[in-house]
């Protein structure tokens, strides 16, 4: 039976025991000398290390994914969050305008309503006009009941925008005096001027200059812009001394035989949503 060991064996890995000691030795002594950790521990931590980071870089991997989706998910619920403060503002605004166009309104009516000392006033908002009968009439929250009656002048802003045309329990139907259908009851105005009083109706309505027209006028005064127009009370039916607007422009008529004014109203035609019913005390 062969010997366990060979003697040649064993002096190999005795040769091999006194080489890895020495290394281990030496090693020992190059660290403290050069104060890094010994060859072998540095080889172990170096190993250790690179199987740290495969283990470590797949779960790194994971919970960085796993951190973007949810910061991905906290933008987009804060990007809801700001879209509907957006549209909070937004609606805010268009409230805020409603609300300061309608509080210059009134501001214009009670100003208007301290200047007319003959009549009382009965205050009414627009409820309906149609974009059909934008010019000619509109409807009104204010009726019978309210003491409205057929003919009584509306006002609004600074000046007269028409009269009553028809009458219901609640409501009421305003006939405008930008009203330009055949059908329409002119209404009979006075210009002052410095030379005078000039009557006249108002004929027509210019609706890209938003201008009252008073044609045919044939009388001689010396009309300037800035002239007052006011109802003249002649038609019978709306008082005299309501303000309509002033003189913007005069200029020959086509055939250079009259007048033409046209008046810049002392209302906005195109924007009433509030008016003030003129009761004449004298008919009560």
């Amino acid at each position: 039976m062969r010997k366990l060991f060979s003697s040649r064996t064993l002096v190999t890995i005795i040769v091999a025991l006194f080489i890895i000691v020495g290394l281990i030795a030496g090693s020992n002594w190059w660290a403290k000398r050069t104060n890094q950790p010994p060859f072998f521990q540095r080889f172990a931590n170096d190993l250790a290390g690179g199987v740290s980071r495969i283990i470590a870089a797949p779960t790194n991997a994971i919970g960085h994914s796993a951190n973007s989706f949810a910061s991905l998910m906290s933008t987009f619920s804060e990007n809801r969050k700001l879209k509907a403060q957006i549209d909070g503002y937004a609606q805010n605004k268009v409230r805020l305008q409603t609300v300061e166009a309608e509080n210059a309104s009134l501001k214009k009516q009670l100003k208007l309503k301290s200047t007319l000392t003959d009549y009382q006033t009965i205050a009414a908002a627009t409820i309906s006009r149609s974009p059909t009968t934008w010019q000619s009439q509109l409807v009104i929250d204010k009726g019978a009941q309210a003491g409205l009656k057929k003919g009584m002048p509306v006002l609004a802003g600074s000046g007269i925008i028409g009269r009553i045309t028809e009458v219901n329990t609640v409501n009421a139907k305003v006939a405008l005096i930008s009203d330009t259908s055949e059908d329409a009851n002119r209404f009979a105005v006075t210009l002052k001027s410095s030379t005078g009083d000039v009557n006249g109706i108002i004929s027509d309505y210019d609706s890209e200059t938003n201008r009252l027209v008073m044609g045919q006028v044939t009388a001689t005064n010396d009309i300037k812009k800035g002239d007052v127009v006011q109802t003249s009370g002649l038609g019978g039916v709306i008082p005299a001394g309501l303000f309509v607007g002033t003189v913007n422009q005069v200029v020959p008529d086509d055939y250079g035989l009259s007048k033409k004014i046209y008046i810049t109203p002392a209302a906005d035609l195109s924007n009433i949503t509030s008016v003030l019913v003129a009761v004449s005390q004298m008919g009560n």
